[in-house]
Formats: C-alpha cells, sequence, structure tokens
C-alpha cells in the first residue's frame, strides 16, 4: 500500500531540491555559452554552444589566481584562529570558574549585537597606526574574535558529561589536556559547523578587505570581482562574471562537503532533547 502522506513529503523535498539547485546548474551552464550568446537562449533549459573562452578570458584579463589565493589564505588561517580561540574560550566559559566570568560572557554576548559596520571606522584607524594598511594582518586578526564562536562553543561544551574530565583529572590529566583529548574531540561536530560558518563568512567578506587593502597584489576574490565587474564601460561580460562567480563557488561548496557529516550531526544533536 502506497503511503501518500511520505510519498508528498518526498515530493515536495524533490520540489525545492529542484528550486535550489536549478539557478546554480544555469550558472555554471551560462557561464560555458560565450557572451553574445547568453540573451539568445530562450527558454531552454540547457544552454548551448559550449565553450571554455569565458573562463580563459578570466584568468586573461585578471590576475584571477592572485585573487582566489589571497581569499584561499585568509580564509583558512581565520576559520583556523577563530575556531581555536573560540573553543578555548568556550571552554573557559563553561567548565572553569573565575572572577566576574558571567559578566565578562554577558559583554561577549552584548557584542554580537553589535553590526559590524560601526567597527569599520575605529577598526581602519587602529590597523593605520599599527602600519598594517594593505597587509595580511588587517585581514586576518579582527576576524579572529568573534562572540557567536565563543557563545556556540560554550552551549555545546556545557552540553557535554562532565564525568569524563573528572575521570580525566583523577588521572592526572592537567586542564590542557583534559582540553584537547577529552573535551575538544567530543565538540567535533560544533567545530565543524563553527568551521564552515567561518569559512563562508571570511570567504564572501567584502566590505572590509575593499577598506585596508589598495592594491592588486592583495585584494580578496569578492573585491576583484567587483573592480572586474566596474572596469566594464560600454556593456557587461555576463559570461565572464559567470564564470568568476563559479570558481567562487567552488571553495564553499568543498568545505561544506567536507564538513557535511559533522555538521548535519551537530543539527540533530542539537534538535534532541533528553
Amino acid at each position: 500500500m502506497i503511503n501518500w502522506r511520505k510519498t508528498l513529503g518526498y515530493f515536495c523535498l524533490i520540489a525545492i531540491a529542484i528550486s535550489m539547485l536549478y539557478p546554480f546548474f544555469a550558472m555554471i551552464n551560462l557561464s560555458l555559452v560565450p557572451n553574445g550568446e547568453i540573451f539568445n537562449q530562450g527558454g531552454k533549459l540547457i544552454y548551448t554552444p559550449i565553450t571554455l573562452e569565458n573562463y580563459s578570458n578570466v584568468f586573461d584579463k585578471i590576475p584571477l589566481w592572485k585573487y582566489f589565493i589571497n581569499s584561499l589564505f585568509v580564509a583558512i588561517i581565520t576559520t583556523i584562529g577563530q575556531v581555536f580561540i573560540s573553543s578555548m574560550a568556550g571552554y573557559a566559559f563553561a567548565r572553569l570558574k573565575f572572577k566576574f566570568r558571567d559578566a565578562i560572557f554577558l559583554v561577549i554576548l552584548i557584542t554580537m549585537l553589535i553590526p559590524p559596520q560601526v567597527n569599520i571606522i575605529p577598526l581602519f584607524f587602529l590597523m593605520r597606526q599599527f602600519g598594517w594598511i594593505n597587509t595580511y594582518q588587517a585581514l586576518i586578526l579582527p576576524a579572529l574574535f568573534g562572540g557567536f564562536g565563543v557563545f556556540m562553543m560554550r552551549q555545546y561544551f556545557l552540553g557535554l558529561p562532565k564525568d569524563l574530565e573528572d575521570s580525566a583529572k583523577i588521572d592526572g590529566c592537567n586542564i590542557f589536556t583534559t582540553f584537547f583529548k577529552i573535551a575538544l574531540p567530543l565538540a567535533l561536530p560544533a567545530v565543524a559547523t563553527l568551521a564552515i560558518f567561518t569559512f563562508v563568512t571570511s570567504w564572501n567578506s567584502f566590505m572590509w578587505p575593499l577598506i585596508v587593502t589598495n592594491t592588486e597584489s592583495m585584494r580578496t576574490l569578492p573585491v576583484g570581482l567587483a573592480i572586474f565587474k566596474g572596469s566594464f564601460r560600454e556593456i557587461t561580460l555576463w559570461g565572464d562574471l559567470l564564470a568568476c562567480s563559479v570558481i567562487c563557488a567552488i571553495p564553499v561548496i568543498a568545505v561544506f562537503l567536507l564538513g557535511k557529516k559533522y555538521f548535519i550531526n551537530d543539527i540533530l544533536q542539537g534538535g534532541v532533547k533528553e
């Protein structure tokens, strides 16, 4: 007997998946169509003719590899740094008892309410005083500290059983050994989730890199793509822009696929109440 409710549910999920995936498929497909043919496709599902001309044009017109490497380097270092700092801070707020702990954590939560645009001018003057304008330090260091990461890791560590940590202390483990060998491995789903969020945020960052970089050699991919679009005079080469967009999306998709298992586990664990 056919379970119509389950069948309808699967049909709705498939329809939603197609509606979300088709624009991405269309972007890839159109990035392979010559610029002069993009607006002559009508209502086709698959656009033709197929060519790699747009991708070669992009690499010829702008230093795309330099932008790509800059974005990748900044995103990776920012992700590693923020995950490490947020994990240690979250564990300290969850397990350690020290003076003004709750007050300090409240201040960290309040920083999450401040729009990032408010900090841009003070941060810019600070970077200029340090002589870090147009350097990797300016691109990376301000993004290493975030209230969301500390809050997320603290909440996850609070949900871990203390018995394992108490057993480790009885065996002679200090606080650092307990954190790195017991707590952090157990928090791998939260670590992977925070890493995905941080990488995507850093990779897509536009305003801050635009302000603190002023040479082509230090530009990140979103800034380079915006400048590339603004360099057109009479017409917009949509095929070239779509080719750039596809290249921009590859690392984000790769990071999500690598951390998908832990990301889903974190969501499932967060939805289960004991």
